[in-house]
C-alpha cells in the first residue's frame, strides 16, 4: 500500500523459534485506509523516476500512508482495557509476549488489570510510531513503562509526540532508563519475563502490590542467591568437532598472537591458543591496521574463514596490503559454510582462486597448507612462488612467515569435519578403513594426545592404575592428529570396523502391553526444558515434541537455543505446550516456569542455565547419568567429572515429592541404548519414552509414533528407543537383565577393592615386570610406611599407605622398551582388538624407538614413524628379553631418560624416608599429598621429563608447607 521498505529487529527469541498456527486466510479483513488520499500517480516506482522525486515521495507520502494503513487495520491495538486507567504499559513484538509472561507471573490478569487501573498498548509497527493511538492511550494515565529489545524506538518517538501535550495529563514515560536516568531495562542482551516483571512490580509498588508479587520476586531472589553460589561450575561450553581442521589451523607459534573473526574458529578465542580480540565479519585483520604504529609488536596473525573471505574479507585483506602493515592472513578453507550447517557457498571459490585473488590484491607470498598437500593436479595454475605443505609442518611455516615485512598468506585446505562425517555417510567423500585406537595398558594418561589434536574424541577411561585415554570410535572422524602424540600407546587399525552391540532381536522388544500412564494436563501451559549437547539430537527432539502437540490438537511454542553450541556445547529447547494456543505467550521459559526438564546430558542439566528454570515441588526431572566429559578434558587431563554435586544440584533445584524423594529420575540412558539398539543417538528419545511412561508427557503415545514416522529418519530405530524408554520406567530391572542376563556371575567387588587387594595386585604384576625380588621391594616399602603411619597418626585410615603403594608402583614398573613390548604382546591388547573389531584387523604401530627414532629439523622433537604388523613380531622379541633390564647387556639402560626414571625411584625412597621421620598428626594430611604427587609424572621422552619439572616444583613447595606444619591442604573429595 505505501511502498515502503520494512525491517525486522531480529532476536535469537524470534529466529529460532516456531510454533503452531490455524492459518485462515478468510480471517484476514484488510482494510484500505479512508482518510489518506494517494497523490496522482500513486506512490510506488515508475519511469523515469528520478532521485529527487522518490525521495519526496517518501517524505510526503509514503510514510504518512504507512501510518494511514496501521490506523486502518487495528496494527496498534490496546490489549488491556482498563475502565479507569491509571498505568499504562507499552511493549512490541517479543517484549509484548514476555510482558503478557511476567504479567502472569505477577498474578495479573485482564480482570486483575481492569481491577487495579493497569492498560497495555501492543505495538505492531515500531515505526514510524502512530500518533493518535498513542495519545488517546497515554492521556490520563500517570505513569507508562515502555518495553522493547535492544535500542529505544519506541520510547523516543513516544515522548516526542507527548511532548506538546497538557502537562496535566501527560504521563511520566521509563523505558531504558527512569526518572533520574538510571537503567532499568538494559539495551544490550535480551529482556527476560524475570527482568520485566520485576520493573513492573517496583514501578507499580506506589499503586498495587499483592501476596502473589511478593511471592514472586521472594522467589526471583532466591533463585538468583542459589545459582550465585552453585556448588560446581562446570560448564560445556562449544568446542571445535572431533578432526576439526581448526584445530591444527588456528595454532600459532610460540611467540606470536592471533586474531579472530567470524566462523566456527572464533572459538579459538577460549582455547589456549594466543588467540585476542575479534571483529565483525569482513573487518578480520583491520583492527592491527590501526594497533601496528604503536606497538613493539611486529607482526600478527588474522584468521579468515573461507565464507567470509567470500563475503566481505578479501576488502580486509586490500586494506591490509594498501597500509603496509606485517600480518599473515590464515585463509582457513574448509569447502563449507561450517558454523551454519555445511551450506555449500554462494558461488565458486577454490583454493587457487583465493591465491590467484590474493596475489592481484597485492600479496607476495602464499603458502599452500593441506592435510593432502598433493591433492592438486599438475595442471592446476598458481600464482609463481606458491608453496605447498603438510600440515605438520605448519609451524615452521608460521615462523617463516611471521618473518616476513607486509601481508603474506596462509591457505590452509582441509575438509570441515563434520562435513565430511555428513559426506561419508552419503557416501560422496572417501572413508578410509582405518581407526585410531589406544593400548590403555601402556598409556600413562599425560595427555599429550589431546594437546597434539585438541580433539573432543580423545576421552578419559578410568581403570585400576588410574586415568588412561580412549578414542571415542562412535564421534571420532578419522582427523588422526592424536597419533601424534608423543606415546607409544597408539595404533591404528585397518579393514576393521568397530563392533556395534547387536540390538535386541524383536522377541525382546519392550511388551506392548504396558499400561498407558495419565498423561499431565495442559489446560494451562506446560513447559519443557530440554538440555543437551550440541550435534546429539536435541533439536530434534523438540521438534518431534512440537510435532506431537501439534498432531494432538495442542497449542505449542518451540524456542532451539543453540548458537555455536552445535559443536559439542550446550543446547537447549523450550517447549510449551497448552490447549488453548491463547494462553502461550513468551516462546522462552521463564525462571522457575518449567514443569519438566529433559536432561539428555548431566552438565547441561545442572548448569545455571537450566537450573533457574527449574523450581522445587513444580518440576520433575528425567535425567541421562551418562558422565561425559566437556571438551575443557583437551587442556586438562585431570579434570574429574562432578557427577555427585551436580545431581545435588538437580535434586535441590526440583526438591522432593510426597514420599520424600527426588523429582528427579537419573536413568543411564546412553550406556542402554548403547546396549539395547547399538547406537548412543538413541538415548535421547530413551529418555522421552521413559518420561512418558512415568505421566510426565502431555501428548499422547500414537501422536508422538506419529511425529516420528513423519520425520522420516530411521523410523522404526527411534520407535524402539521411545518404547524401550518405556519399559525401562516402568520395569527397570527387566531391561537390565536384558543388558546383563547374568548379574551374579560378575565378581562381587572388584579385584583392587580393599588396600591391601592393591598391593597385592602390584605385587603380581611387578613379578610379571621384572621378578619376585621387585616385588619384594615394593612391599617392603609399603608395609614400612603402613606402620610408621599408624604410629605417628593413629587417627589416619591409611591414606598415606596407600599414596605410597600407587606412587612406588608406578615409578618401580618404568614402561621402557621391555615393558612396552610386554604389554602389546602378553594377550590382553590383542584380546581387546578383537573385542573392539570386527575381525580381519591390520595393525600398525605409531613409534619414535630411542636408536632408530628421528628428530624434527625445526623443533628438535622426536619425529613418530609408522610401522606394520610384523612389529608384533619384534615386540614379542623384545618383551623376552626383558632378563636384561638393568644388565650390562641392557642397550637401553644408559640413556638419560632410564638413568633419570632410575633416579625417580631411589629420589621417591628417600623422600619417604624424610617424610616418615617428620610425620605428625597435623601434616599428615600434606604427607599424603606429597607422596601423591610421582602420580603426575606421566607420559614418555620430553613429555615426562617436562612433567618431572613441574613436579619438583611443586615437590618443593609442598615439602616447604610439609615441614611448617601448615594444616592448611584443600582436599577435594567426589
Amino acid at each position: 500500500y505505501s511502498g515502503c521498505w520494512t525491517g525486522l529487529k531480529c532476536i535469537t527469541d524470534n529466529m529460532d523459534s516456531s510454533a503452531s498456527f490455524d492459518i485462515d486466510p478468510a480471517a484476514l479483513d484488510i482494510k484500505v485506509p479512508t482518510d489518506f488520499e494517494m497523490p496522482e500517480g500513486g506512490v510506488h516506482i515508475r519511469w523515469p523516476d528520478p532521485p529527487v522525486e522518490q525521495e519526496f515521495r517518501l517524505h510526503q507520502y509514503k510514510v504518512y500512508a504507512a501510518l494511514a494503513f496501521a490506523r486502518a487495520n487495528n496494527i496498534n491495538r490496546v490489549t488491556f482495557k482498563a475502565q479507569n486507567p491509571r498505568f499504562g504499559i507499552v511493549a512490541t513484538g517479543k517484549a509484548y509476549l514476555d510482558t503478557l509472561q511476567a504479567l502472569a507471573d505477577l498474578g495479573i490478569d485482564e480482570a486483575e488489570a481492569d481491577r487495579i487501573g493497569l492498560t497495555v498498548l501492543k505495538i505492531g509497527m515500531p515505526w514510524p510510531l502512530e500518533p493518535r493511538i498513542v495519545r488517546d492511550f497515554a492521556e490520563g494515565l500517570s505513569e507508562v513503562i515502555v518495553i522493547e529489545e535492544k535500542r529505544a524506538v519506541i520510547e523516543n518517538q513516544l515522548k516526542e509526540q507527548l511532548f506538546n501535550c497538557d502537562a496535566s495529563k501527560r504521563p511520566c514515560v521509563v523505558g531504558k532508563f527512569d526518572e533520574q536516568g538510571n537503567w532499568i531495562l538494559p539495551s544490550a542482551g535480551e529482556l527476560t519475563p524475570a527482568m520485566i516483571a520485576r520493573v513492573i512490580a517496583k514501578r507499580l509498588g506506589s499503586i498495587h502490590t499483592s501476596e502473589i508479587i511478593e511471592s514472586r520476586l521472594a522467589f526471583l531472589d532466591a533463585k538468583e542467591a542459589e545459582l550465585s553460589n552453585r556448588a560446581t561450575n562446570i560448564e560445556r561450553v562449544p568446542y571445535f568437532c572431533s578432526g576439526c581442521p581448526h584445530n591444527t589451523s588456528t595454532k600459532v607459534p610460540e611467540g606470536s598472537r592471533a586474531a579472530a573473526g567470524i566462523g566456527c574458529h572464533y572459538m579459538a578465542l577460549w582455547m589456549d591458543r594466543s588467540t585476542e580480540t575479534f571483529t565483525h565479519m569482513g573487518g578480520e585483520g583491520a583492527n592491527w591496521i590501526g594497533q601496528a604504529p604503536f606497538t613493539e609488536t611486529q607482526h600478527i596473525f588474522a584468521n579468515l574463514g573461507d565464507g567470509t573471505y567470500f563475503h566481505s574479507g578479501i576488502m580486509a585483506i586490500r586494506a591490509a596490503v594498501s597500509a603496509s602493515v606485517s600480518m599473515t592472513y590464515k585463509i582457513l578453507y574448509n569447502d563449507a559454510v561450517a558454523m551454519t550447517g555445511g551450506q555449500s557457498f554462494d558461488g565458486p571459490l577454490d583454493v587457487p582462486t583465493i591465491a590467484h585473488q590474493v596475489r592481484a590484491e597485492g600479496v607476495r607470498r602464499i603458502a599452500v597448507v593441506s592435510d593432502e598437500p598433493t591433492k592438486y593436479p599438475s595442471s592446476t595454475q598458481w600464482p609463481a612462488g606458491t608453496t605447498f605443505h603438510d600440515r605438520h609442518e605448519m609451524d615452521v611455516v608460521q615462523r617463516e612467515l611471521r618473518e616476513i615485512k607486509g601481508v603474506s598468506v596462509i591457505l590452509y585446505d582441509q575438509t570441515c569435519a563434520a562435513e565430511k562425517r555428513r559426506r561419508r555417510k552419503r557416501g560422496t567423500f572417501p572413508n578410509p578403513a582405518k581407526r585410531a585406537y589406544v593400548n590403555e595398558l601402556v598409556c600413562e594418561g599425560c595427555g599429550d594426545c589431546g594437546v597434539a589434536s585438541n580433539c573432543v574424541s580423545v576421552i578419559p577411561k578410568e581403570t585400576p592404575l588410574g586415568r588412561k585415554r580412549a578414542i571415542d570410535q562412535s564421534s571420532c572422524n578419522k582427523d588422526f592428529t592424536c597419533v601424534d602424540g608423543f606415546c607409544p600407546s597408539f595404533v591404528t587399525v585397518h579393514d576393521a570396523e568397530p563392533r556395534k552391540p547387536k540390538p535386541k532381536p524383536a522377541q525382546e522388544a519392550p511388551d506392548t502391553k504396558i499400561p498407558s500412564p495419565t498423561p499431565p494436563s495442559a489446560s494451562d501451559p506446560y513447559a519443557i526444558v530440554v538440555g543437551g549437547i550440541g550435534g546429539t539430537g536435541v533439536v530434534t527432539v523438540s521438534a518431534l515434541l512440537a510435532m506431537a502437540a501439534h498432531i494432538a490438537g495442542k497449542g505449542v511454542t518451540v524456542l532451539d537455543v543453540a548458537g555455536l553450541a552445535q559443536k559439542n556445547g550446550a543446547v537447549y529447547a523450550h517447549i510449551r505446550i497448552c490447549d488453548d494456543p491463547a494462553k502461550l505467550h513468551a516462546v522462552r521459559i521463564a525462571a522457575g516456569g518449567a514443569d519438566l526438564l529433559l536432561g539428555c546430558d548431566m552438565v547441561t542439566a545442572g548448569g545455571a542455565e537450566t537450573l533457574g528454570k527449574l523450581q522445587p515441588g513444580k518440576t520433575r526431572a528425567v535425567v541421562n547419568a551418562e558422565q561425559t566429559m566437556t571438551a575443557d578434558f583437551t587442556r586438562d587431563p585431570d579434570l574429574h567429572f562432578p557427577a555427585r554435586r551436580l545431581m545435588t544440584a538437580i535434586d535441590a533445584a526440583v526438591g522432593i515429592d510426597d514420599r520424600g524423594e527426588s523429582n528427579a529420575d537419573y536413568v543411564e540412558a546412553t550406556r542402554l541404548a548403547r546396549a539395547l539398539l547399538g547406537d548412543t543417538i538413541a538415548a535421547n528419545l530413551f529418555i522421552v519414552g521413559y518420561a512418558y511412561q512415568r505421566g510426565l508427557l502431555p501428548l499422547p503415545l500414537d501422536a508422538l509414533s506419529q511425529a516420528i514416522e513423519l520425520n522420516g529418519v530411521a523410523v522404526a530405530f527411534n520407535i524402539q528407543a521411545l518404547d524401550w524408554g518405556r519399559r525401562a520406567a516402568h520395569d527397570l530391572a527387566s531391561v537390565e537383565a536384558l543388558v546383563d542376563p547374568n548379574p551374579a556371575a560378575a565378581p562381587a567387588a572388584s579385584p583392587t577393592a580393599t588396600p591391601d587387594d592393591f598391593v597385592a595386585a602390584r605385587m603380581a604384576d611387578l613379578t610379571t615386570y621384572q621378578n619376585a625380588k621387585l616385588a619384594e621391594r615394593y612391599k617392603a616399602l609399603v608395609d614400612q610406611v603402613a606402620g610408621a603411619e599408624a604410629q605417628a597418626a593413629p587417627a589416619s585410615n591409611g591414606e598415606l599407605a596407600d599414596a605410597v603403594a600407587q606412587s612406588y608402583f608406578k615409578l618401580l614398573a618404568i614402561k621402557d622398551e621391555y615393558e612396552v613390548a610386554r604389554l602389546f604382546t602378553d594377550g590382553r591388547f590383542e584380546q581387546a582388538i578383537r573385542d573392539t573389531f570386527e575381525p580381519g584387523a591390520k595393525l600398525k604401530f605409531h613409534l619414535s624407538p630411542p636408536v632408530l627414532g628421528q628428530r624434527d629439523a625445526a623443533t628438535g622433537l622426536p619425529i613418530k614413524k609408522a610401522y606394520g604388523p610384523w612389529m608384533l613380531h619384534a615386540f614379542k622379541f623384545l618383551a623376552g628379553c626383558k632378563g636384561l633390564r638393568g644388565t650390562a647387556l641392557d642397550i637401553f639402560n644408559m640413556t638419560a631418560e632410564r638413568k633419570r626414571e632410575r633416579q625417580d625411584i631411589e629420589d621417591f625412597e628417600a623422600l619417604t624416608a624424610d617424610i616418615l621421620t617428620h610425620l605428625t598428626p597435623t601434616n599428615h594430611a600434606h604427607a599424603v599429598e606429597l607422596a601423591d604427587l610421582p602420580l603426575s609424572l606421566r607420559g614418555f621422552g620430553y613429555i615426562k621429563d617436562r612433567a618431572r619439572d613441574v613436579m619438583k616444583e611443586k615437590q618443593a613447595g609442598m615439602m616447604e608447607r610439609f615441614k611448617g606444619g601448615d594444616d592448611g591442604v584443600q582436599v577435594a573429595a567426589e
